[in-house]
Formats: C-alpha cells, sequence, structure tokens
C-alpha cells in the first residue's frame, strides 16, 4: 500500500482542539468557530443563522460540531439552513473537525460551525 501525505493547499485543516480552543495553520482560535472557503472566524451558536445563511452558494454541506457529545441542533435551525439549499451534517465537535478534514483533502466545498469540546 501506497500512503502519500495529503495536500490541503491554501485550505487550513484542524489541526488540534480541546475544551475551549481550535488549533488552525499553527494558530489557537477560541471556540467556538466558523471555518469555511477563506474564512476562519468566531461563531455565535446556534442563534447565529445570518453567519451560516451567508455560506449558501460557496459550500455544499456545512458540518455543525455539536460539543463533545452527540446532539440535535434545533429544528428551525436545520430548516432554515436546508430550505436556502445549505446541506448540513450534526455530529459531535471531534467527528466534525475528522469529517471536514477528510472532505477538505478531496478539495469538497465544505465549512465547519464548531462548538468546544469541553
Amino acid at each position: 500500500m501506497r500512503i502519500s501525505e495529503v495536500d490541503f493547499g491554501a485550505r487550513q485543516p484542524v489541526e488540534g482542539y480541546g475544551p475551549d480552543f481550535f488549533r488552525l495553520g499553527g494558530e489557537t482560535h477560541a471556540a467556538p468557530l466558523l471555518i469555511a472557503p477563506g474564512l476562519v472566524q468566531g461563531w455565535g451558536g446556534y442563534n447565529d443563522t445570518e453567519t451560516l445563511l451567508a455560506l449558501v452558494g460557496q459550500v455544499d454541506v456545512l458540518l455543525i460540531g455539536t460539543g463533545g457529545q452527540v446532539a440535535h441542533i434545533p429544528t428551525d435551525l436545520r430548516a432554515v439552513l436546508e430550505d436556502a439549499g445549505l446541506g448540513v451534517e450534526a455530529m459531535d465537535s471531534p467527528a466534525a473537525c475528522r469529517t471536514y478534514n477528510v472532505l477538505l483533502s478531496e478539495a469538497r466545498r465544505v465549512a465547519l460551525a464548531v462548538l468546544p469540546v469541553g
């Protein structure tokens, strides 16, 4: 089996996370965090709908990390995002970070809105 290193290009994978932070590009960012093409910024959580709606047309899927445990996102948030044409997948934050990195390595149009794990 041949193993090759993943080239993310200009895209930034999640390198690590902890109770109140995420690390990208060697820099630590306070959680919660929104990562999208050309964008790394704080995220206001489930009530910050407008920030997520701004991703419509830029990404095909939005991964939402729900923290240290799997949880449902608010039904009205999911409905608003899906009605706008944004695919939404919710999972615990560690799984969301890993899935984001995999999809990023495949050059997929993906964004990650993630809550802290601690």
